[in-house]
């Protein structure tokens, strides 16, 4: 006879996790020890179960500019500037219209820019970077919240096409595919098998070709 079964023969515990001392007396040492497992796996799950996480997405503005330089210096350190993010961005207005944040109970936990951006003079298109996640909240699906989120405003406002140099196998989920070699280019350097671009128009990609600069802002 197993463990549960021998439990069920015992008379009824009172009401609440812990049984009596008495019954605690007359369970087999198989039982007390599966007993105490099932209180601290319902002590724990209850714990969960409260600690409700208050999360907000929202744009990005001034008010966060100070966590987010932070948040970047943390993830990509000194080097982030020579990054093709941020030499597109020299001289341009910090925040776009499409730039957003995830805060969890108040702290900042994952950020996104959307820059404007020319490609061979041609404008309706927009780079995305950098997108930087806290470690504390990495692959709990916020980045992407705040990608998605971003790219449905920047369909809504006519915007037909981002690029962005990334992981094909994480952005490719979120609509984004290989630019082919050699037709667009970005300054900084840039691995082409990583420059992707996602359509916010069907077929847009095949009108933009040539070397992207900063546009005006949106």
């Amino acid at each position: 006879m197993d463990a549960w079964s021998e439990i069920a023969r015992k008379p009824k515990f009172p009401e609440g996790l812990d049984p009596d001392p008495q019954s605690m007396q007359t369970m087999p040492l198989a039982g007390v020890a599966t007993w105490s497992a099932l209180v601290r796996a319902s002590r724990s799950q209850i714990g969960r179960s409260t600690m409700v996480q208050h999360v907000i997405t929202r744009s990005a503005g001034p008010q966060d500019s100070a966590e987010i330089a932070a948040l970047h210096a943390r993830s990509f350190g000194p080097g982030r500037f020579a990054r093709t993010a941020y030499r597109l961005r020299e001289g341009t207005e910090e925040f776009s219209a499409f730039c957003r944040v995830c805060r969890i109970d108040g702290q900042l936990a994952a950020a996104v820019r959307f820059s404007p951006i020319l490609i061979g003079g041609r404008g309706g298109a927009l780079l995305l970077g950098p997108l930087a996640v806290d470690p504390a909240f990495a692959n709990q699906g916020y980045g992407r919240r705040l990608v998605g989120e971003a790219l449905e405003a920047a369909r809504a406002a006519a915007i037909a096409i981002v690029v962005l140099v990334g992981d094909e196998p994480y952005y490719a989920r979120l609509g984004f595919k290989r630019v082919p070699p050699g037709q667009i280019t970005l300054p900084g350097p840039v691995d082409s098998n990583r420059l992707l671009a996602a359509e916010l128009s069907p077929g847009v990609l095949a009108g933009y070709a040539g070397h992207a600069s900063a546009g005006r802002a949106a």
